[in-house]
């Protein structure tokens, strides 16, 4: 195997897949990276068994072949090498991988390529498109509330399915912890209907935001109900999905919330920020009280000390005194889109809904502590 490849073509290819492999591996070809020279282009596959990333690099190769080097290895002196361009060459009776650029020369044990695990490609049975943009959307909107609780393995993902919004069919991702809940949907394409609704690993969510950001086209979507297959351009990733019930989220969005305030986004945001200085890091609490058109922002401490701040709203309904989490606050104020941010309460004790005015397509939900 020898080729020829441009400095930034692999640095950027190699920092993509080597995300996927851990740095700790029991298991030592899991810490490589395959790369399979042929027809003038460098494939780079990586794996940790529950997702593979392949990504497709062109370059000029004056020898075909596969091996499998370590991968955060490899892509720390790729990084470091000069600008120019770099010779790979392997060395099949010493399982050496020598790496060249300008006067920089590396040589790195390999190991055999057959060894190499791959998921398998069957047809998933669903396919269809996505712009880009969309795609991210639907995660970045919805990521900030994945469960991080892995007892609850079924909700450490984003459940992406199909659903009815208003007689219109959409395409919704949502996301929960049991603290407060994420929703955006877009409409649905054409060639999803009757996709089965899956749950993507937050892994593979990172995976694909990445993805999502580096390529403007459209991007493919297969689906079976045990893995997804994203395409983009030259990179191709394929995970295994949680194999899990995501529960029946729509009964814990509220549907009676009759208190409605809506204030600037930012000028909260900024707030909360500030009387949460004083918060305790356990439970991060802070009390909104409302009174006519104010808004009270507080945080009593015994341990530091006390905060107010008050702000102008627009409210007219009965007072109200409402304590929350200020992390989460602050993670689904950071979502809004516009400078208006709606809230919708029923008591302090029951699940409030937030709302962007201008953005029907985004729902949270967030449940109240006790202050």
């Amino acid at each position: 195997m020898r080729l020829t490849i441009e400095k930034p073509k692999l640095a950027k290819a190699l920092a993509h897949v080597a995300n996927v492999v851990e740095r700790r591996n029991t298991i030592p070809i899991l810490s490589n990276v395959m790369l399979t020279a042929g027809s003038n282009a460098l494939k780079l596959t990586a794996t940790d068994l529950d997702m593979e990333v392949v990504e497709t690099v062109d370059c000029s190769v004056s020898g075909d072949g596969a091996v499998t080097v370590p991968a955060h290895m490899f892509n720390d002196i790729v990084r470091k090498l000069p600008d120019g361009d770099i010779s790979i060459e392997r060395d099949a009776a010493q399982e050496r991988l020598t790496i060249t650029s300008g006067p920089a020369q590396f040589s790195l044990q390999t190991l055999p390529a057959d060894d190499f695990p791959t998921l398998s490609v069957e047809d998933l049975g669903h396919a269809f498109t996505l712009p880009a943009g969309d795609l991210k959307r639907l995660i970045e909107k919805t990521r900030f509330a994945i469960s991080t609780e892995e007892t609850r393995y079924y909700l450490n993902g984003i459940y992406l399915h199909e659903a009815d919004s208003d007689g219109k069919e959409m395409l919704r991702a949502v996301a929960t912890d049991g603290h407060r809940l994420a929703q955006v949907e877009i409409p649905l394409p054409s060639s999803a209907k009757g996709m089965p609704g899956v749950i993507v690993p937050r892994k593979t969510v990172a995976d694909l935001l990445r993805l999502a950001e580096t390529d403007d086209a459209e991007i493919r979507i297969e689906l079976s109900p045990s893995k997804i297959r994203v395409s983009a351009g030259q990179v191709v990733l394929t995970s295994k999905l949680i194999d899990g019930t995501f529960p029946d989220y729509e009964r814990v969005i509220p549907q009676g919330n009759d208190k409605r305030l809506e204030l600037d986004n930012t000028t909260f945001e900024q707030a909360v920020d500030r009387v949460s200085t004083l918060s305790s890091d356990k439970g991060r609490a802070v009390k909104l009280s409302l009174q006519g058109d104010t808004l009270t922002l507080s945080v009593n401490n015994p341990e530091s000390g006390s905060a107010t701040e008050e702000l102008p709203v627009s409210y007219g309904n009965d007072p109200l005194e409402i304590g929350f989490n200020a992390r989460y606050l602050l993670d689904i104020s950071q979502q809004l889109e516009s400078e208006t941010a709606e809230f919708l309460f029923a008591d302090p004790g029951s699940p409030t809904m937030v709302r962007d005015v201008k953005d029907a397509s985004t729902l949270y939900v967030l449940m109240p502590m006790r202050v």
